[in-house]
């Protein structure tokens, strides 16, 4: 089996689901336990970015995509400091990593980072009963092997609905960022700006593609902690404001709500992921949660404006209630598989979100004209 190499014998470990659903494999990454909820991700590239995505904080991650680990991992390619995953699933782990840029593999990091994994499942099975049953949440362990007592501590763990995960992965000051990416996806609107535009960033935890792209756009960037108050954010008189993309429910932080209301209409804002729902809830619009939600690197979404379709990434478990964000906002994107929505704006001030990654990152970069049309929000005032 790949991933059990000689000098590491197998391990074994189980994964248990609330429902009492269990799968038994082998441990992978660091000893001992995760709990969180099950979700999967359908991407076939990019685990090493999905596993530093803050946004998965409070989860247990299946990637769909049957090997993980040949690429390694490395240093540029992270999303934020550390992983943030309670565990990680795949059907099989290879532990000898064939990629000239991978600087160590993903056994070692994940041990590195006390995060553990399990390989030899059958994702498919688990991938279909999640959406069948819906994402739950779920235990891997590879001390206590007892499928019934794991279940039962499973179904006993708090869920996602009503916790405050943003704290957890918001910065606790507040920093510069000046990082560029290292193949610019829009390189050509940098030569345009003569002077940076100053945006400040709301870390609901922020992927650092975004601040990278933000860069590559021309600006100049400044990420506070997700409590900053909106006036300490109008204090710094930024020419526009990016609310992060974040983990968990959008409910759970009244704090960056009564924020994102307090900055409507005084700078330009652009919402992402959580800093999207955020935005609805900040319009008296009204939140739900999915029911295995929306992860994966192949999400088509269209564009109501100009009918186009793009391909995109997205990580959420929760969406905005179409019917709840009232006359003021108008929708502008939705996501073709399920119609939920994925974009809007404001029909008279510079303010828009979408739902999905436009950073991406691996990719796809359909969706990173968005940048773009911040800067030409904030060129416009």
């Amino acid at each position: 089996m790949s991933g059990i190499g000689h000098d590491h014998p197998p391990r074994k470990a189980v994964l248990a689901l609330a429902d009492g659903r269990a799968f038994k494999g082998y441990g992978f990454g660091a000893e001992g336990e995760g709990i969180g909820e099950v979700v999967f991700n359908t991407s076939m590239t990019g685990y090493q970015e999905i596993l530093t995505d803050p946004s998965y904080r409070g989860q247990l991650v299946t990637m769909t995509y049957p090997l993980i680990g040949n690429t390694g991992v490395n240093d540029p390619d992270i999303e934020s400091a550390k992983p943030f995953q309670s565990g990680f699933i795949v059907k099989e782990y290879t532990d000898h990593p064939s990629n000239w840029r991978a600087t160590g593999d993903l056994d070692a990091y994940l041990q590195r980072h006390g995060i553990v994994g399990i390989q030899g499942i059958d994702t498919r099975a688990l991938t279909k009963h999640i959406r069948d049953v819906g994402a739950q949440q779920g235990i891997i362990s590879t001390l206590d092997l007892d499928e019934k007592k794991l279940a039962k501590r499973a179904a006993e763990a708090p869920s996602l609905v009503g916790r405050d995960l943003v704290k957890e992965v918001s910065c606790k000051q507040s920093y510069e960022w000046a990082e560029g990416s290292w193949r610019s996806q829009i390189s050509n609107l940098k030569s345009q700006i003569s002077e940076p535009f100053r945006v400040v960033v709301c870390d609901f935890g922020v992927k650092r593609n975004i601040l990278r792209c933000l860069i590559d756009a021309g600006c100049r960037v400044t990420v506070v902690p997700a409590r900053t108050a909106a006036s300490d954010i109008l204090s710094m008189n930024p020419d526009g404001i990016v609310l992060s993309n974040g983990p968990g429910d959008p409910e759970a932080v009244p704090y960056a709500i009564e924020a994102a209301r307090s900055l409507i209409g005084k700078k330009p804002i652009f919402g992402i992921c959580l800093g999207h729902q955020i935005l609805g809830l900040a319009m008296n619009g009204k939140t739900y949660k999915l029911k295995f939600g929306h992860h994966g690197g192949n999400q088509p979404v269209m564009d109501m404006t100009t009918g186009k379709v793009e391909i995109t990434a997205q990580n959420h478990g929760f969406a905005v209630d179409v019917d709840s964000i009232g006359s003021e906002m108008e929708l502008t994107h939705i996501n073709l598989n399920d119609r939920t929505v994925e974009g809007m704006r404001h029909r008279t001030l510079p303010v828009f979100s979408v739902q999905y990654h436009p950073e991406a990152s691996p990719g796809p970069h359909d969706s990173s004209y968005l940048f773009k049309r911040f800067v030409g929000m904030m060129e416009n005032g």
